[in-house]
């Protein structure tokens, strides 16, 4: 009799170890935009995905350029971001499997009602108009997508850039950020080096400019008890528009990367399912992404 207990008792215990590997191995790491968890999406995302597949995303939000780092040294299973370019070039240089394009919205250049540079309503050429009142503005300064937008934008200006270079320290190594800036900007440029959600609330505080991604905007504008109060003066155009994809990283160059789950990830983050979740999540009634899957 007491070895048949003794039997039961191994049986259960292998079952429950080998459940208990059987979840483990359904784990993945996401290395993904800070703006994806910073406007709620990932909340209510990422549950929807464990339902329908089993599988459970560790996220580490960050700014987009980090995130691709991560993914080059193959930290993580997958990057979820927003810089196109250099998504293309992560997938190009064989570091991941595919780009899927997942969705977008946009982004907006935002600041005080009182707007001292006068560019309500105008897309181009609104941050020349910012640099010409000596408007304070707020940088991300980051390396994220949305500093990566920032770049565009002054690149686009025709105003006279100096270039810089940045330390910050990520993950626990120094990493170098370079950028460029209007020249002789020191008294009204503030390169901050944080995330969305605190580069608005600096600018809220100092009732200055800066630019960011329509999703975390409402977050922080309509989802919290004491709301930026920024508005939207800017917004519109090619030269705003915002794409977001998900690259699975490639186990040819990580083999230990959970190569199928991020695939198994991505194709769900596509379907009719996933894009669905994506169209359905609104924040006081206000759609912050729009699902970009053919």
């Amino acid at each position: 009799m007491k070895g048949v207990k003794a039997l039961c008792c191994g049986l259960i215990l292998a079952a429950l170890t080998g459940g208990a590997a059987v979840a483990e191995e359904k784990v993945i790491k996401m290395s993904t935009t800070t703006s994806t968890q910073e406007s709620g999406l990932l909340d209510v995302l990422l549950p929807a995905l464990e339902k329908d597949t089993g599988i459970t995303v560790k996220v580490i939000a960050k700014g987009t350029g980090a995130a691709i780092r991560d993914g080059v040294d193959g930290n993580v299973d997958v990057i979820f971001v927003h810089d196109r370019a250099r998504e293309d070039a992560f997938v190009k240089d064989g570091y991941g499997t595919k780009r899927y394009a997942v969705m977008h919205n946009d982004f907006i250049i935002v600041g005080p009602a009182s707007d001292k540079a006068a560019v309500k309503g105008v897309a181009e050429g609104a941050v020349k108009k910012i640099a010409a009142a000596k408007a304070t503005f707020i940088s991300r300064g980051d390396d994220s997508g949305t500093h990566a937008k920032e770049q565009e934008l002054w690149k686009a200006s025709g105003l006279s850039l100096e270039n810089s270079v940045s330390t910050m320290e990520k993950d626990g190594k120094q990493v170098e950020i370079k950028s460029v800036h209007p020249a002789a900007s020191s008294d009204w440029y503030l390169s901050v080096g944080q995330g969305m959600g605190k580069t608005l609330t600096i600018a809220d505080e100092k009732q200055a400019y800066t630019i960011a991604d329509r999703g975390t905007y409402i977050k922080y504008k309509f989802g919290r008890e004491v709301p930026v109060n920024l508005e939207i003066l800017c917004e519109g155009g090619g030269q705003l528009a915002n794409p977001y994809g998900v690259i699975p990283v490639n186990s040819q160059k990580h083999p230990h990367v959970k190569a199928e789950l991020a695939e198994q990830m991505a194709q769900w983050l596509v379907s009719a399912k996933g894009q669905q979740v994506i169209a359905d999540y609104k924040l006081h009634g206000k759609q912050l992404f729009f699902p970009d899957a053919k």
